[in-house]
C-alpha cells in the first residue's frame, strides 16, 4: 500500500486523519509523546527566527551608496574609525539591487544629497524590498518624503546631517529602530497566527460535538489526545478534521 496516497480502500489521508479523531486513537496503534510545541519567541510558523543585529559586531556588512565620493569617504571613515572592517561602497545607483543581492549586507547606508523625487520613491522601493536596516542621508527634504521613508521602513531619516562623528550614532539607531520594529511585526504575526488556530480549533470542536454528541469539554480533549497519540499540534489535527468535514461534506452535496 502506497501511504502518500492513502489507505487500501483509496480514502485520503486527511480523511483517514478525521476517523483516527473520531476514533480517540492513535493512527499507527501506538501513543507517543507530544511534541514541544513551544516556538521561540519571534519565530513564526516554523519560519527562520527574527536576527537581532548589534551595532556593536564589527563584523556587521555594510553596504554604503553615494554617488558624491567625498561624502562617501566622509560615510566610511565614520564607520572604519567606529570599527566596522566590512564596508562596500557603490557609487553608481545601476545594478543597485544587484549589488544588494551579492553583497548581502546587514546594513545599508544611503546618502542622495538633494535627491529629487523620482530618487527618493527609488529607494524607498528598495528598503521595502531588502527588510534590513536602511539609514539615509539627505540635505533637503520635506514632510511629505519624511512621511514616505517611515512608510517604506527606513530605519533612520537624517535631514542635512552627514558628518563623520555622526554616522555610528545614526547607525545604532537605525538598526535599534529596525530591531524593534522587527519585534513588533513577528509579534502581531504570531498573535494573528494563534488566532487563526483558536478558530480552526474551534471549529473542529463544533464538528466533533455535532457528530459525537458531544459537550465541549469532551470536544477538546478529544483533539488533545488525537495531537499526543500522532506526536501533533493540536491545530494540525484540528484543520485536518475541518479539511476531512469539508471533502466529505461536498461529497455529500454531490451525492
Amino acid at each position: 500500500m502506497d501511504r502518500s496516497s492513502g489507505n487500501a480502500e483509496g480514502i485520503p489521508n486527511t480523511m483517514a486523519a478525521a476517523s483516527s479523531i473520531a476514533a480517540g486513537r492513535p493512527r499507527n496503534g501506538h501513543p507517543r509523546l507530544p511534541r514541544d510545541t513551544g516556538r521561540r519567541k519571534y519565530c513564526i510558523a516554523e519560519k527562520s527566527c527574527v536576527r537581532t543585529l548589534r551595532s556593536m559586531d564589527a563584523d556587521l556588512s555594510i553596504l554604503v551608496f553615494d554617488e558624491n565620493a567625498v561624502r562617501a569617504a566622509i560615510i566610511e571613515a565614520g564607520l572604519r574609525e567606529a570599527g566596522h572592517r566590512r564596508v562596500a561602497v557603490v557609487r553608481e545607483i545601476l545594478g543597485l539591487v544587484k549589488r544588494i543581492e551579492t553583497v548581502q549586507p546587514d546594513v545599508i547606508v544611503v546618502d542622495l544629497e538633494n535627491p529629487n523625487r523620482d530618487q527618493l520613491e527609488h529607494f524607498f522601493q528598495v528598503s521595502r524590498s531588502v527588510k534590513k536596516p536602511v539609514a539615509m542621508f539627505v540635505d533637503r527634504s520635506d514632510a511629505g518624503a519624511i512621511e514616505a521613508a517611515v512608510d517604506a521602513g527606513v530605519s533612520a531619516y537624517i535631514v542635512d546631517g552627514l558628518r563623520k562623528e555622526r554616522v555610528k550614532p545614526i547607525l545604532d539607531m537605525a538598526i535599534s529602530r529596525f530591531n524593534a520594529f522587527s519585534r513588533l511585526s513577528s509579534e502581531l504575526a504570531e498573535a494573528r497566527s494563534e488566532l487563526a488556530e483558536r478558530k480552526v480549533i474551534e471549529r473542529a470542536k463544533g464538528i466533533l460535538m455535532k457528530l459525537k454528541k458531544l459537550d465541549e469539554p469532551a470536544a477538546y480533549a478529544l483533539l488533545r489526545r488525537t495531537a499526543m497519540n500522532e506526536n501533533r499540534k493540536i491545530a494540525d489535527v484540528a484543520q485536518g478534521l475541518v479539511s476531512a468535514y469539508s471533502l466529505l461534506g461536498d461529497a455529500r452535496d454531490e451525492a
